[in-house]
């Protein structure tokens, strides 16, 4: 799958996004070796540290579906930042599970810029 088709599925994640409090809605769509893409929105809560991005829903959903070990990109849109690149908690969650996952960002499908997770964590860490 290319980056665009992967983008466009982060896309369609956004508008499924809870965000009543902040208004910034954010998508995400993991890829995996085999082809499955998995999409997450993010979840604010009342209780804003209850509050989950959407990048770690998509991982979360991958992981959980036997993915762990062949997550090979992450696609992230927003409906306010462009590009929205994924926080400081959600890079050391993406890295949990590669250094060289491909992290796509832009403010839509014709600007994309790609990353290694490592380019964006560069000194992660795993116990």
């Amino acid at each position: 799958m290319d980056n665009k088709t992967l983008f466009r599925r982060a896309e369609v994640a956004c508008e499924r996004a809870y965000a009543p409090y902040s208004g910034f809605r954010v998508g995400a769509a993991v890829l995996t070796a085999s082809g499955e893409v998995f999409e997450g929105a993010n979840v604010e809560n009342s209780s804003y540290g209850a509050t989950i991005c959407a990048e770690r829903v998509a991982v979360s959903k991958a992981v959980t579906e036997g993915h762990k070990d062949d997550i090979v990109a992450v696609a992230i849109a927003s409906s306010g930042v462009d590009p929205a690149f994924p926080c400081g908690i959600c890079r050391q969650f993406i890295f949990e599970f590669g250094d060289d996952i491909r992290v796509i960002v832009g403010k839509d499908d014709s600007h994309l810029e790609e990353y290694s997770i490592s380019e964006l964590l560069p000194h992660g860490f795993r116990l």
